[in-house]
């Protein structure tokens, strides 16, 4: 039976942290003078590639900090922290501030790597993401539920991506500020369950 609970938090939490609507007026930035063609492949490329390193670590993440000592509590609590600021940023605009600096600062031919794919898709906020819904959720079920719904987030991403001239000319500099900070609001919420959570698991394996 599908956890539809589980399934509501994890698209939330991925689409907030990814941020598709976010990134699709500095995807037009980024792409600013390119040819039709090219621009397409320009996004699905970042997307893909973004897609692969978050596969790579909803499959081995949760591995590697075993490996190296850090237990999934003190990773799903620094991950609400980490998410947290995501938050903040987004709620004062800091992030989106950040991203256009990156992009007037640096010109690209090809940004689909670098900074489209990494770090604007598959940041930290994602890549911690994926790990702590992949352990809310352990087993082949849960790594398929967080796999499709990463992979759904990033359609939309995409989706935007072609269309992001349309979207920008519709919503308005406004218009993308309001949903970028409704979303603020949203992942505020969600960073602070996933502290609880790792203080409720640090008290159970205490216990």
């Amino acid at each position: 039976m599908i956890d539809t609970a589980f399934l509501i938090t994890a698209f939330v939490t991925m689409f907030v942290v990814i941020d598709p609507i976010g990134l699709a007026p500095l995807f037009v930035a980024l792409t600013q003078g390119v040819p039709e063609r090219q621009r397409r492949n320009i996004a699905l490329r970042a997307c893909a590639i973004g897609m692969s390193i978050l596969i790579a670590f909803a499959l081995f993440g949760e591995s590697i900090l075993g490996f190296i000592g850090i237990s999934m509590p003190a990773f799903r609590i620094a991950g609400g922290i980490l998410l947290f600021l995501t938050a903040l940023d987004m709620l004062f605009e800091r992030r989106t501030k950040r991203r256009e600096d990156q992009a007037d600062e640096d010109d690209y031919d090809d940004p689909s790597v670098f900074p489209l794919a990494i770090p604007l898709i598959s940041g930290p906020g994602a890549i911690a993401s994926v790990i702590l819904l992949t352990g809310q959720k352990p087993g082949v079920e849960g790594l398929a539920l967080v796999l499709a719904i990463t992979a759904l987030v990033l359609g939309v991403c995409l989706a935007l991506f072609l269309a992001s001239g349309l979207l920008e000319r519709a919503l308005g500099k406004t218009g993308i500020t309001v949903v970028t900070r409704l979303l603020g609001m949203l992942l505020a919420a969600l960073s602070v369950q996933f502290v609880l959570d790792g203080l409720n698991d640090f008290v159970s394996l205490s216990g």
